[in-house]
């Protein structure tokens, strides 16, 4: 079966690489694509490297352009999803980028963005634990999914399994991460222009701000089994000279008695059979290059006794498995498809 396509945000970052993986994908037709201001101009003009899809034009972001295909993608700024999606009731399946429809505090959606709060989607991130099983479970025959927040993504990825298994405490949770500036979109900023970012890195969303935290907390609840958990984390992201990437360090203390094989095993047991989320051996760590094009977050633990505290270093391509990986990964597992289709674990070197 061939399903027929339209993803908005198409001149954007996650809206190009949506389409850059979704191209790949035999069992998908790039029917439509929007824009914004860029509309009435060709795709090929702002992605020139999507050659295979050179024959298509940017159309109006509006209901009715994006109606009538069996999936859309919305890859629009925090808070521009919503009027679109409540238009959207009769398309089978709709896959959001933004954030939308990841929470389920309408009080934690007023505290961090503000607006219009819409319903809550099926979470798309597929690897994270749930109870006994995983988000996977979640979003099999699921037609409406909000794609993860980058970072949200990749620390919940790195602490979830020790949450669920109770080996760490989640409420003195310290997260750093050197994150590439096109998380931020494609829109001018001056403060991601070239020449403001080379040669330095710079913390940005200090001191509790930064609007992924009740996402990452939401996560790491639902891993630990109970909604009231008590999830503290004090997270830093630091853009650094890469166009992609997230390298994110997080520790969180060692609950008293559980043992360094209890605790390695935690993360063993949820990921062993995860093809996209890889726990390297003992002593490895994963760099931002490992990952660049690739759907893969790559895992290295470390015990650090004197401090009591677990240390985990995960890598990823913020716009692959951070965003339009998930999103098409999710779509995969939703439609019933092999998970794996048109998403690879190899990324690009040097």
């Amino acid at each position: 079966m061939t399903y027929t396509v339209a993803v908005s945000g198409a001149s954007g970052y996650a809206g190009g690489e949506i389409l850059r993986l979704l191209a790949g994908h035999p069992e998908i037709e790039i029917r439509t694509v929007t824009a914004h201001s860029n509309a009435g101009q060709p795709l090929i003009q702002h992605q020139p490297h999507l050659r295979s899809l050179a024959h298509l034009t940017l159309e109006d972001t509006a209901p009715e352009i994006l109606a009538g295909h069996d999936i859309v993608f919305l890859a629009l700024p925090h808070g521009q999803s919503g009027q679109y999606t409540d238009a959207l009731g009769a398309v089978p399946l709709v896959i959001d980028a933004g954030a939308d429809h990841r929470l389920v505090s309408k009080e934690a959606w007023d505290a961090f963005y503000g607006g219009a709060f819409h319903e809550p989607w099926a979470y798309g991130v597929p690897e994270l634990p749930v109870g006994d099983g995983t988000q996977r479970d979640r979003l099999r025959g699921a037609t409406r999914i909000a794609a993860p927040g980058c970072n949200a993504s990749t620390v919940s990825l790195s602490l979830a399994p020790g949450v669920a298994a109770g080996v760490i405490d989640p409420s003195d949770i310290v997260s750093v991460l050197a994150v590439g500036p096109s998380g931020a979109g494609k829109s001018l900023k001056p403060h991601l222009l070239g020449s403001e970012l080379l040669g330095t890195a710079n913390p940005y969303a200090v001191g509790g701000t930064h609007r992924h935290i009740p996402e990452i907390r939401q996560a790491l609840a639902t891993a630990s089994g109970a909604e009231s958990a008590d999830i503290r984390i004090s997270f830093t992201p630091v853009l650094v000279p890469m166009a992609r990437g997230i390298l994110a360090t997080s520790t969180a203390p060692i609950v008293d008695g559980v043992t360094d094989a209890q605790i390695r095993g935690a993360w063993e047991a949820a990921y062993a059979e995860e093809t996209f989320v890889q726990l390297l051996p003992g002593g490895v760590f994963p760099r931002t290059a490992d990952v660049l094009g690739a759907n893969t977050a790559l895992i290295g633990l470390a015990i650090d006794r004197a401090a009591n505290r677990v240390t985990v270093v995960t890598a990823v391509d913020n716009l692959v498995k951070g965003t339009a990986g998930a999103a098409i990964q999710s779509m995969n597992i939703a439609l019933g498809l092999p998970e794996d289709t048109a998403l690879t674990t190899n990324g690009v070197a040097p």
